[in-house]
């Protein structure tokens, strides 16, 4: 297997993210997913794991629910946003948070980690790229190679990335359970499901709503209220460190999940990562608009344990609108 294709040098080369966030540098983490989407957790722990390795130092951490939009920063502070794939007009909310953050610091280098591009609607597209445009010193992170072109493309202004999901920087994970010989079906149940794909599959599945207990969504969702009444009463409390030994337990709970099981099939970016992390046998079952597939052949193919669907590899050319 050619070295570049392998878990240890994708996780190598997200250290090219010094060249834009300096080792030591101060920065601002400024849009942490406090939500239940264990994937986007992944990230975020992958994210921090960085910064921890490299010396970045975060000033503050912050999430769209509670950023404190007014605060003036140093010049030399770095604004880091999340990546994943909510960078479009499926995610709405994330989006316009990313481009309020852009319109109100025009003289700090903002970074928008490696993300997973997607436009419905091209106008849409075109707006971003208007807003984007007026920063001097913002850089776009792409994930995938489809998304790298459509940055290319739409954001000329601006500077194009293109580097593999900060989940990778986690690895090695080590299973924390024995597996048993079973396959695990990890499907995912939301709009981005690719129906034609996963219609012939009629045994049960999981996603991760299903890994997370009824007090597990309890315990977000307040969370999620006193995350909004903190910011009502001046951001007093600590949410960021709270949250965070918070999602470690729900980060830990996923991988022992995943380890009771030899192999995986799924539809979830990070159940394909998150597998190959541990390095079990998995296959990847493409989404509604091709960002896995484009995942896979731009990091994944190549590993010897990691393979795609057929009917999602003939469906690699399903790439976002562009310019």
């Amino acid at each position: 297997m050619d070295n570049k294709h392998s878990m240890i040098s994708l996780k190598e080369k997200l250290a090219e993210l010094l060249e834009i966030i300096p080792k030591q540098s101060h920065i601002v983490y400024a849009d942490y997913p406090l939500y239940g989407n264990v994937g986007d957790l992944f990230i975020m722990k992958g994210t921090e794991s960085f910064f921890k390795e490299h010396g970045i130092r975060v000033k503050n951490r912050w999430n769209p629910d509670n950023f404190p939009f007014g605060r003036k920063l140093s010049k030399d502070t770095i604004i880091v946003c999340q990546g994943g794939g909510n960078f479009g007009d499926l995610y709405p909310y994330y989006q316009n948070f990313r481009e309020k953050v852009v319109q109100a610091y025009p003289h700090n280098r903002i970074v928008i980690l490696p993300q997973s591009i997607y436009y419905q609607n091209e106008e849409n597209l075109k707006q971003t790229a208007d807003i984007f445009s007026g920063h001097p010193d913002l850089y776009i992170v792409t994930r995938e190679k489809a998304s790298y072109q459509i940055a290319g493309n739409a954001f000329k202004r601006n500077h194009i990335r293109l580097l593999p999901d900060m989940a990778h920087q986690l690895f090695p994970i080590l299973p924390t359970r024995a597996s048993s010989s079973r396959k695990l079906r990890f499907i995912r149940t939301d709009h981005e499901a690719n129906e034609d794909l996963q219609k012939h599959m009629h045994t049960k599945s999981y996603d991760w709503n299903t890994v997370l207990s009824t007090g597990d969504r309890r315990m977000i969702a307040c969370f999620q209220t006193l995350n909004v009444l903190n910011k009502k009463a001046g951001n007093l409390l600590p949410m960021a460190y709270m949250w965070e030994k918070y999602s470690a337990y729900i980060v830990r709970k996923a991988i022992r999940f995943f380890s009771a099981y030899e192999s995986v099939e799924t539809s979830r970016l990070h159940g394909h990562i998150l597998s190959s992390l541990l390095e079990k046998e998995n296959t990847v079952i493409d989404n509604s608009y091709g960002k896995n597939a484009n995942y896979y052949h731009t990091w994944m193919e190549g590993l010897p344990y990691a393979r795609i669907l057929q009917e999602s590899a003939r469906k690699k050319e399903n790439l976002p609108a562009h310019l």
